[in-house]
């Protein structure tokens, strides 16, 4: 199935001047947060090979990842907040901290012109979708 063939559109999107070891830590955060805000719909069934071993479930649509400079991720979390979408986030500082508490305490911390954004993720019809992402790339 592709991406068209779903009500929604789920994509990633990464800061473009992070390290490969960053924006895959941000890309992998930013899709539990999605998959928690999706819930059980979101989720597939268990894997199973041909000897009977089963394998956790994944997500049964694609994920678009994106990248995308400071401004643009700002502008994206402004998109998504006009369309009243909820996005998942990651800031600079939460690369700072080692506990779930710690990331919330940190973003807390900074008005929301002022985050730091280096992710943000989103699950959203593909109207609300496209117009969030307008002008990003994919990432390479």
């Amino acid at each position: 199935m592709g991406v068209t063939d779903f009500d929604t559109k789920l994509a990633v999107i990464v800061r473009d001047d992070l390290a490969v070891w960053q924006r895959l830590n941000v890309a992998a955060f930013l899709v539990s947060g999605i998959t928690a805000q999706a819930g059980a719909e979101a989720i597939g069934e268990d894997y199973v090979d041909a000897d009977g071993r089963r394998y956790l479930p994944l997500l049964v649509q694609p994920v678009l990842v994106f990248e995308a400079s400071a401004g643009k991720l700002r502008t994206a979390r402004e998109r998504a907040e006009r369309r009243a979408m909820p996005v998942a986030l990651y800031t600079r500082e939460m690369f700072d901290t080692g506990r779930d508490e710690d990331n919330r305490a940190a973003v807390r911390a900074v008005a929301t012109a002022e985050l730091d954004l280096v992710g943000l993720a989103l699950r959203a019809p593909h109207r609300d979708a496209d117009a969030i992402l307008r002008g990003l790339k994919r990432h390479p």
